[in-house]
């Protein structure tokens, strides 16, 4: 328990009191008492837990976090309110919701730098497989313009070029000069009775005026350019589950070695993860964009699972592309920019750094050489964000992550490439499954391969 003020203590007591009686509205009261104070309580064995409220918003689940299509602009949604009116608390997961408003947006300018390519490590991963300024209206039209000139000498109206302003300034000048044009209808002096030739002579007048004057040279139109392709916009979706300096090392390569926009999603603020998020979109603001929820990882014990939280990634996202990555992935340069070169090609749907194959026996699978694969993995896996969403989106029945991100990759519509070890990145220590209790990990990732079977037996 936090070292907590003897007040504070003592309502998280009556707090635990009004839970036990099953009086929500009482409970809800001294929570939000609780926050005012600058605490957050929670449920512990034996009793009750008090810490320190956290300087972000969190939300109570992934779920309740609004996607894009829920009117979320920029990263900003509103803050649900509990029927009090006050903001619902934000540290508990377990029966008490978290006090949600909006997520915090912050950038930076990117700082490109180059890297020397490293081959990637072996890890361990699949079944028999080792792996780890707006432009001002036109407030007049160009007959308007000359009309203010005329009326007005010696001003020239916004919008008239320097042909025109020297001819208006020439015509008031010199009243007497023939209008340009005139001779090729018959001599000034000699229109009268005919006023045909006065309407003509006009036309031609009105028309050097606004458009060029008939004795100079026209200039060919230069050939347009061929206009270039638009570079799409790219979005690196990470799962924060703990380990704050894996997280910094991974998103200070991403801002200095690309220009990808980055959101992250901290389950629980595990070891201080979240905090560090915290500082990190802070310190770059307009490249990360974070978001916290009070559930820890099911991996952990929580109830946040890995197919949802990176579902809710994808439907929080608006770019082009929607990258897939680990933060034990390092970049040694910059290896988003292959990937999006990779997608260029129409029938490709996703690009990854680690491809894999099917064996002969349908059972395991096999690391694949760079190229078309079958399987790709998300230590890096770049995706067509629509196709991903048509494609029904990440395995929600995925509680961990392990061959749940292959089960994602076979359910996409269109070509897969893998790029290995062309690309600038290095894998750290895959923590996610290193540090993960083995019972837990062999039975989660069998559960998911199960699916990962049916998948690869559907024609």
């Amino acid at each position: 328990m936090s070292e907590a003020p003897p007040h504070v203590t003592t309502l998280a007591e009556r707090w635990i009191e009004a839970r036990a009686r099953r009086d929500a509205a009482a409970a809800d009261a001294l929570r939000d008492e609780l926050a005012a104070e600058g605490w957050r309580v929670r449920d512990a064995a034996g009793g009750f837990e008090l810490v320190a409220a956290a300087p972000f918003t969190v939300w109570p689940t992934v779920g309740s976090i609004p996607d894009a299509a829920e009117g979320r602009i920029a990263g900003h949604p509103a803050a649900p309110e509990s029927a009090a009116g006050h903001p619902v608390s934000p540290e508990s997961a377990a029966g008490d919701s978290a006090s949600p408003e909006s997520a915090t947006e912050h950038s930076a300018s990117p700082e490109p730098a180059a890297g020397r390519p490293t081959p990637p490590e072996p890890g361990t991963g699949r079944a028999g497989l080792d792996r780890d300024a707006p432009i001002p209206d036109r407030d007049a039209s160009a007959d308007e313009r000359h009309v203010e000139a005329a009326a007005e000498p010696g001003r020239r109206p916004e919008g008239l070029d320097a042909v025109d302003a020297e001819r208006v300034a020439d015509k008031e000048a010199a009243p007497e000069q023939k209008p340009e044009g005139a001779e090729l209808v018959g001599r000034v002096d000699d229109l009268e009775g005919h006023p045909e030739r006065t309407v003509s002579s006009q036309l031609l007048w009105d028309a050097s005026l606004s458009v060029s004057r008939l004795d100079e040279s026209i200039t060919p139109p230069a050939v347009a350019e061929r206009p270039r392709s638009v570079r799409p916009t790219v979005t690196v979706a990470l799962l924060v589950d703990g380990w704050p300096d894996d997280l910094r090392e991974c998103v200070r390569a991403l801002v200095a070695r690309t220009d990808a926009k980055i959101m992250a999603l901290d389950l629980g603020d595990v070891d201080g993860a979240g905090r560090a998020l915290h500082e990190l979109a802070e310190e770059f603001p307009r490249r990360v964009e974070a978001w916290h929820v009070a559930e820890t990882p099911h991996w952990r014990g929580g109830t946040a699972e890995w197919g949802e939280s990176r579902d809710k990634l994808l439907s929080l996202d608006t770019s082009d592309v929607h990258v897939v990555m680990e933060t034990s992935t390092i970049l040694e340069g910059d290896a988003i920019t292959p990937l999006l070169d990779a997608l260029g090609d129409d029938d490709v749907v996703a690009a990854g750094w680690k491809g894999v194959n099917p064996r002969a026996d349908g059972q395991e699978w096999g690391d694949a050489e760079p190229g078309e694969v079958r399987g790709l993995l998300g230590d890096l896996l770049a995706v067509r964000r629509d196709a991903a969403l048509a494609a029904g989106g990440f395995p929600t029945g995925a509680r961990y992550y392990r061959n749940a991100d292959l089960e994602f990759s076979l359910a996409l519509p269109g070509t897969l490439i893998a790029l290995g070890r062309d690309l600038p990145v290095r894998q750290e220590r895959h923590r996610g499954y290193h540090d993960v209790d083995p019972g837990y990990r062999d039975t989660e990732s069998r559960r998911t391969y199960d699916r990962v079977l049916r998948l690869l037996r559907t024609p």
